[in-house]
């Protein structure tokens, strides 16, 4: 188990992260998420010693972090940083060397995860040789390489095209089945919403809402309902129980009021347009990714 106890960072006047909490459980993948300057990336660089907090603990295993502890981690940072001019084999070889493998585990190791990912016969080409999705494989492979405890992945889908997604989301699902503790950080809320068991919403450096993903949409949800349907249905701009509605060709997402049932508000409807496709929904984590951070933000919708 993965512990981060009261973290701040203080930059001059800047409070970049105040008084974050949360821990991580084994064999589940955590969404730490936000909007850009929310504060992620500071959390993510305090858990990996990059920089030092101002204050609060990281424990692992009821220990508090320390070197034996970083090798126990493996990082994907959402800015790349590959050695263009080395070769594939000799750069993983050497972030392997980083976290204290040996040459030939190294090697092994690698061999076996290029040619997994179906690129074993780049393993001698240069980095700057390589197409921009075989660039981000080999990323990842270093940040796996080493088979770390933690993984920490900021945006690890960047890049890929819609098959090496899902690749790259099945090496991820297997790495947590074993046990492993995974902090996952991406802007794509749909990918978020099919990956993590517990999500972590920060904004301007403070928690917004935090636990597992049923129970937030449970609790933040609120009032939805989908329809699809046939005729003009621009009369529920005007509908008092309507707070609000996204209108598609055929169908629409409809967030009525706290006290509004679902089935009345169907019969209240059903003689002005074609009722095709009724059904109560959960919001997606999308919508109250943002009116949460709207909210907190203090932005009038």
């Amino acid at each position: 188990m993965l512990e981060v106890k009261n973290l701040v960072k203080v930059y001059k006047n800047v409070v970049a992260v105040d008084g974050i909490s949360f821990t991580v459980k084994q064999g589940k993948i955590f969404g730490l998420l936000g909007p850009n300057g929310a504060g992620k990336t500071t959390i993510m660089r305090m858990i990996l010693n990059i920089i030092k907090p101002t204050k609060g603990e990281i424990i692992f295993e009821d220990k508090i972090s320390n070197k034996e502890f970083l090798n126990e981690i493996g990082y994907l940072p959402e800015e790349r940083g590959l050695y263009r001019k080395s070769k594939v084999i000799d750069l993983l070889l050497y972030f392997a060397s980083l976290k204290n493998m040996d040459r030939f585990s190294a090697k092994s190791e690698a061999i076996n995860w290029l040619s997994k990912l179906g690129i074993k016969d780049l393993m001698n080409r240069k980095i700057e040789e390589l197409s921009k999705g075989n660039q981000q494989k080999i990323q990842f492979i270093s940040s796996v390489l080493h088979k770390p405890k933690i993984l920490v992945l900021d945006e690890p889908f960047t890049g890929f095209d819609p098959i090496n997604q899902q690749e790259i989301k099945n090496y991820i699902l297997e790495f947590v089945s074993t046990g492993k503790i995974l902090i996952l950080s991406t802007h794509q809320m749909d990918t978020a919403e099919k990956l993590c068991s517990e999500i972590f919403l920060i904004n301007e450096g403070k928690e917004i809402c935090s636990g597992e993903l049923s129970e937030i949409k449970r609790k933040f949800g609120g009032n939805y309902i989908r329809i699809g349907f046939d005729g003009d249905i621009q009369f529920l701009n005007h509908h008092q129980q309507v707070l609000h509605r996204e209108i598609y060709n055929n169908y629409a997402d409809v967030h009525l009021s706290d006290d509004a049932n679902p089935y009345e508000f169907l019969k209240s409807i059903i003689d002005k347009i074609t009722i095709t496709h009724f059904s109560v929904i959960e919001p997606s984590l999308n919508k109250i990714f943002i009116d949460k951070v709207n909210h907190s933000s203090g932005m009038v919708k």
